[in-house]
């Protein structure tokens, strides 16, 4: 980007640390040269400050959070911790700021804060003590100096101990109190053998070997306890050979400790067959035994994550899917009562996702919690003491997608994390004492919510990026309806292009979200942005189709065994709608992208229709059948396909999914010139479904081109690969969709 451009307010904004930028108060409002907003650059984008982790001091007056700087010529992107008053004033570094740092969190009694740094090394639990009254951290100390790093802290409520994970070598001597040395020596010295090994080479006895775009090795988590006092640690899942917690995108520790301090729920996957297994269960530890053995809780037969206990210890929550081999089925909210030993789902009624969710303040009267629903994903209350099922809820928030949901411990308020398609994540205050609308009152299953009043809405306490969208022409996000081919009501999405004029005719950047089970809304992304998309003078079409989450399971279900029939219909029905209703749509200039299911979306448009001007396909699946053999997640081409490609022997085409399904088969109606992308390191859709498709593509002598990137698995993280990758979709479309062809 071209810094000439920009007045002071921009300038300091992309130079100023976000403690000088994150200030309560009117935001920025410079502009471009001659006050005129302009369209959003790749630059501009990577300068937007990425809020992280957030934690909440015990008194409700402090927020502790990680914020992530790109560092475009660099290549880099380094996380710091701040502090500030949720009430409002001044963000100040945490622990005089040392780059690197995350995972803030405060110690129950207010006084210490912990977070991981690697500002010795490797990542390490640190503590520093903590002045309530001003904000101040001081005395920043090492806790842990395991050699296998510590990640996931979590205080417990005593203040006494950390529970941590660390990847260990589950062979070694456990790690004790009495003894840690021994058995952390043997990990280093595994370790130390295997970096200095001129040989690579690995030897695989089972499956899940590797993971999205890592190898698993033969490290597994487990968890550990260290005292906060003299630092002393003990594996408390010793030589255990599953990972504690099982992989999760999601990512955390998936533990919690009971508010005694005696007790740990967490999660683990113990099936002897993971690669064809999301059963992953509760389990419980009693921490006052060290003989003490893990007792499962939960018996879903599908994946049980995220446990909570209620603050008054009585009861144990997590969320939960009935279904094994299914990471898509719906996730329900459990209540398990530690007396009784009974579980209930909390929300039998309830039709979308619990995403997440936080127990109230106040002994277990109330959850909070997320869901999606159509487009946008809100916060609700559950009153935990009424018993009229969904009527229990309340929405709180209306509007772009909120997360990290933290109560305070007065009860009066909610702090939570909202994005919008229009700006990343801010840090908001919500009040839980309004009363919104309840959900009995509008219903269930993904309709547009009613308008809430204004006092349920946002009260910002962060402005990481106000001076930096100031100056930027970010088209609102615009949401319209359509009826399916069975009469389902669809959701699509359109953006328009910077400086639009609807006398004039746009061409159109027809987005396919990926998952399948995932969705387009009114949120943020850096690796596939509407605004950003359109920024260069397109319309942005993005419809949500048959398995697309936020409007009910059975939606979601609409895909399975089915991928190129119902949500193909879907997204040409709705462009079908946007082009009829939106006359500055420009139907012969259109181009389809897509990553992921998204990206076999875009192999399966090649074959069945010639309406775009180009395609750009990302990590698709080609061959079902080749796809199947190339991943180790097993349980998802299982489900998705109805079963593994030899159960179909020997019956005809139209009977097995693998081959109903598969672009590759429809090769011969390739005409529709198409970029293909995909990462060497992508180990979930193999890096060679890519290459089947370039090669078909040529032999056809179909305008193509392939993006490899060898650094990158199934998304493109580093920087500048990603400025290449925005660089190089945005002029092969406008290649195609902007010249006189």
């Amino acid at each position: 980007m071209h810094s000439s451009r920009l007045l002071l307010a921009l300038l300091l904004a992309a130079t100023l640390s976000p403690a000088q930028t994150a200030k309560s108060g009117s935001p920025a409002t410079g502009r471009g040269r001659g006050g005129e907003k302009r369209p959003m650059t790749f630059e501009d984008m990577m300068r937007m400050k990425r809020l992280g982790e957030t934690a909440v001091s015990p008194d409700g007056k402090w927020l502790a959070y990680s914020v992530t700087t790109v560092d475009l010529d660099n290549n880099t992107c380094t996380p710091e911790l701040f502090v500030q008053p949720i009430a409002g004033g001044d963000a100040k570094p945490l622990t005089a700021g040392k780059p690197g740092d995350t995972g803030p969190q405060f110690s129950a009694d207010g006084k210490r804060v912990l977070f991981i740094s690697c500002r010795e090394g490797g990542n390490q639990v640190w503590l520093a003590d903590f002045d309530p009254a001003t904000g101040a951290t001081s005395n920043p100390k090492k806790l842990t100096g395991i050699s296998t790093e510590a990640d996931n802290a979590k205080w417990s409520p005593d203040g006494k101990f950390i529970v941590f994970t660390s990847a260990v070598y589950p062979d070694c001597p456990a790690i004790t109190e009495a003894d840690a040395s021994t058995g952390d020596k043997c990990n280093k010295d595994r370790d130390a053998d295997l970096a200095a090994n001129k040989v690579k080479a690995q030897i695989f006895t089972h499956l899940l070997y590797r993971h999205w775009n890592h190898y698993t090795g033969d490290k597994r988590s487990h968890l550990f306890l260290v005292s906060a006092d003299d630092g002393k640690l003990r594996d408390l899942t010793p030589n255990d050979p599953h990972d504690i917690p099982p992989f999760s995108l999601s990512g955390g520790g998936g533990f919690a400790i009971t508010p005694d301090s005696k007790e740990l729920a967490f999660t683990e996957n113990l099936d002897p067959e993971p690669a064809i297994s999301t059963n992953a269960d509760i389990f419980t530890l009693d921490l006052t035994n060290s003989s003490a053995t893990p007792v499962k809780v939960s018996t879903s037969p599908g994946g049980d994550f995220n446990p909570a206990y209620s603050p008054d210890g009585k009861y144990l929550a997590w969320r939960s899917q009935a279904r094994n081999g299914y990471e898509a089925d719906k996730f329900r909210l459990m209540l398990y009562d530690r007396t009784a030993k009974t579980t209930k789902d909390l929300l039998p009624d309830f039709d979308d996702w619990v995403n997440e969710f936080a127990w109230g303040p106040m002994s277990a009267d109330a959850i909070y919690f997320i869901s999606g629903w159509g487009g946008e994903q809100p916060a609700f209350k559950l009153d935990m003491r009424n018993n009229q099922s969904v009527c229990r809820l309340t929405f709180l928030t209306q509007g772009g997608e909120y997360s990290d949901l933290h109560p305070t411990s007065d009860g009066l308020h909610l702090v939570a994390q909202r994005m919008s398609a229009a700006a990343p994540a801010e840090l908001v205050s919500l009040d839980s004492r309004r009363i919104g609308h309840t959900a009995c009152s509008v219903g269930v299953g993904g309709e547009k919510l009613p308008a809430i009043p204004e006092i349920l809405q946002k009260a910002r306490i962060t402005h990481l990026n106000d001076a930096a969208l100031s100056q930027l022409d970010l088209a609102p996000l615009e949401s319209f309806w359509f009826t399916a081919n069975d009469g389902t009501k669809v959701q699509a999405f359109l953006v328009k292009p910077p400086a639009f004029d609807p006398n004039k005719k746009y061409p159109v950047k027809f987005l396919i979200h990926g998952g399948p089970q995932g969705h387009w809304g009114d949120d943020w992304s850096y690796r596939w942005n509407a605004e950003l998309f359109a920024a260069n003078g397109y319309v942005v079409v993005m419809v949500n189709p048959r398995g697309s989450t936020g409007y009910g399971q059975a939606f979601v279900d609409g895909i399975n065994g089915d991928w190129g029939g119902k949500p193909f219909s879907d997204l040409m029905l709705g462009l079908d709608y946007a082009e009829q209703h939106y006359p500055f749509i420009d139907k012969s200039r259109e181009c389809a992208l897509g990553a992921s299911y998204g990206g076999y979306m875009a192999n399966w448009i090649l074959g069945h229709t010639d309406r775009f001007k180009c395609i750009v396909s990302h990590d698709g699946m080609f061959n079902p059948e080749s796809a199947f053999g190339s991943t180790e997640e097993d349980w998802f081409n299982i489900w998705e396909f109805r079963g593994a490609p030899w159960d179909y022997f020997g019956k005809p085409d139209s009977e097995n999914p693998f081959r109903k399904w598969s672009p590759s088969l429809s090769a011969k109606d390739f005409k529709t010139p198409t970029l293909v992308v995909h990462g060497q390191l992508d180990y979930r859709l193999d890096v060679s479904e890519g290459f089947q498709l370039f090669d078909t593509l040529q032999l056809l002598k179909v305008p193509s081109k392939m993006l490899y990137f060898p650094d990158e698995g199934h998304w493109v993280l580093k920087p500048q690969n990603s400025r290449l990758w925005y660089k190089t979709v945005n002029d092969w479309v406008d290649q195609w969709t902007k010249s006189s062809r």
